[in-house]
């Protein structure tokens, strides 16, 4: 739970066997976040839940007239999905008869998938203040959330997460959009850069310029945003020629990384927190597909049948470590969300950080969302708490880790059926040293990575093997060809995200020649940082329209039959596209 709190005395810790002064960084607070106080009406929440305590002091309707007495749902069991493979059914939600008749399956509305269903309910009134009860989460109510809630997702962090300050806080947001949006207004003052991965959630990005914070985007490889790369932009920022201060915050998508699927390892994740700290930056880590770490894709002969499902500590051991398990520093903020493990609709998630950072990130929610809906937060609560509890939980999450493998296979395995797939190991770029799969023409068409986490294939289209390119049709329009194939797609009916949505290139922005802007490169009249141009493992050609274009598939929520067939399409289109 976010307890406020100042961070300014020194404080001392001892971190492999040495100790260090964790410093005080209330100077990454923005302006904005300096001169907000605590909402005083908020403060008096806190006195209203003492037992006892006659309080004449809230303008708060009399629970009497809320008109809902108890809220009841059907929930499907915590171990309703298999862990295991079985090659006759390799996901029991891909025969669906509609493309999210998995979804209204695993909220209880329905589907073609018969799964056990249990029952909760949450009454007006419990015996304690404390507890779960419409009384209390319909009510105005503090922008921590109600108590049960703050408490499971607290325990649910430090068990989970375990975080190296144990003084880490937790504080309920609806959802990582909104939490980002509350970060943007706590950090950053207008003409902050943000380090950002090169390609990038646009949504984060969209949050953030209206404030006039502008994306300072760093190189990638398959593992997403590459340390030596970091250390490149931090250690050669000139502010003169950049035209702002050298950054203080950056924010990434670790796993799963949101288009690319690149899933970072613990010494990656060690390396960038190590640079953080030289270089004073503070880490957003949004992490939404955290529990969707789904390991190697294997071609269907070579897969083998699952274990049963392991116990919570051991399963949990797997997974990558989040920031948090080396912030000795209290430099990261953490974003969690229900989003990809119980509903999106239910709008929530939470923020962990030192009590500083978490007490900034809930300041701004008092004075704009206050506090999440009380319906959502009450039967999410009522689900976690008082239905599965932890291990439970856990054990939903293993079911929903083996249901996206198995998706993000059927996608794969579609797109096998549709070319003759060759892998290798690529040369020294985007994708460097990652395993490629790629089609086996005389001049390769597309080739992507075949992702270990989240819920996206990134394929990346061969736009200089096209004739049109060849002949130099179009040199002056270096985005043509990647329109044209999107038109294409669509005008047969299908949908996937082209990459120039994903760009953290300011094409509105930059100016016309280097001489306006020494500190950067233009290519094909894109401003490309010199972190990204000079940097020899980088790939200047990755961004560059004229030789590549990216597209985003996912494979959360289309049925087997519409994965088969949306790669069928895809494949004739491609087929004509090059041989125009």
């Amino acid at each position: 739970m976010a307890q406020p709190a100042a961070m300014k005395e020194q404080q001392n810790i001892w971190v492999d066997g040495e100790e260090r002064v964790v410093p005080d960084l209330s100077h990454h607070l923005s302006d904005l976040a300096k001169n907000r106080k605590p909402s005083p009406l908020k403060q008096l929440a806190k006195y209203m839940m003492k037992p006892g305590v006659l309080s004449l002091a809230g303008g708060m309707p009399h629970p009497e007239y809320f008109p809902f007495d108890t809220l009841s749902a059907k929930v499907l069991a915590h171990d309703s999905y298999d862990t295991k493979y079985t090659e006759s059914n390799p996901t029991s939600s891909s025969h669906a008869d509609g493309p999210l008749d998995w979804f209204w399956s695993l909220i209880g509305l329905g589907g073609s998938s018969k799964k056990r269903t249990e029952d909760i309910t949450v009454p007006k009134y419990r015996p304690q203040l404390t507890d779960n009860q419409l009384a209390i989460a319909l009510q105005y109510g503090t922008s921590q959330g109600i108590i049960p809630l703050q408490k499971f997702v607290s325990e649910f962090t430090h068990k989970v997460f375990k975080p190296y300050l144990p003084t880490t806080s937790t504080t309920i947001t609806t959802g990582n959009t909104d939490a980002w949006s509350r970060i943007v207004e706590a950090f950053c003052n207008k003409g902050d850069g943000l380090l950002v991965e090169e390609w990038s959630y646009p949504t984060a990005l969209f949050a953030s310029r209206p404030h006039g914070v502008a994306p300072v985007p760093v190189a990638m490889d398959l593992e997403g945003m590459r340390s030596d790369a970091l250390e490149t932009v931090l250690k050669t920022w000139d502010e003169g020629a950049r035209g702002m201060r050298r950054p203080h915050i950056m924010y990434l998508v670790p796993i799963g990384q949101n288009p690319s699927g690149a899933t970072m390892d613990t010494q990656r994740k060690k390396e960038i927190y190590d640079l953080a700290v030289k270089y004073d930056i503070i880490i957003v880590e949004d992490d939404p597909y955290y529990f969707l770490q789904e390991g190697p894709y294997k071609p269907q002969s070579y897969r083998q049948r699952r274990a049963n499902p392991e116990e919570p500590e051991t399963w949990l051991s797997t997974l990558s470590p989040s920031f948090l398990k080396f912030d000795w520093q209290g430099r990261v903020i953490r974003l969690d969300s229900f989003s990809k493990t119980i509903a999106p609709g239910s709008r929530m998630g939470w923020v962990s950080a030192n009590p500083l950072f978490a007490d900034a990130v809930l300041r701004v929610g008092e004075t704009s969302t206050q506090a999440p809906c009380g319906f959502g937060q009450s039967m999410i609560a009522e689900l976690l708490v008082n239905h599965w509890g932890f291990d439970k939980y856990v054990r939903w999450l293993q079911g929903l880790q083996k249901q996206y493998t198995d998706r993000r296979d059927l996608l794969i395995d579609a797109i096998a059926s549709e070319f003759d797939l060759a892998e290798a190991s690529s040369a020294p770029d985007f994708f460097g040293g990652a395993r490629v799969l790629y089609e086996k023409e005389k001049d390769t068409w597309f080739s992507f990575i075949p992702p270990t986490s989240g819920m996206f294939v990134w394929v990346r289209i061969h736009l200089l093997n096209h004739p049109s390119y060849r002949a130099k049709l179009s040199p002056e329009e270096p985005t043509t060809l990647e329109g044209k194939l999107f038109v294409a797609l669509v005008e047969k009916n299908l949908i996937i995200v082209p990459g120039w949505l994903f760009t953290t290139k300011l094409e509105d922005e930059v100016p016309l020649d280097e001489t306006d802007f020494p500190g950067d490169a233009i290519v094909n009249g894109l401003m490309r940082p010199r972190a990204n141009i000079d940097d020899p493992t980088g790939d200047p050609a990755d961004h560059d329209g004229a030789q590549y274009a990216h597209f985003r598939v996912s494979f959360s929520s289309a049925s087997e039959s519409d994965m088969k067939e949306g790669m069928k399409i895809f494949a004739t289109v491609l087929r004509d596209f090059f041989r125009a």
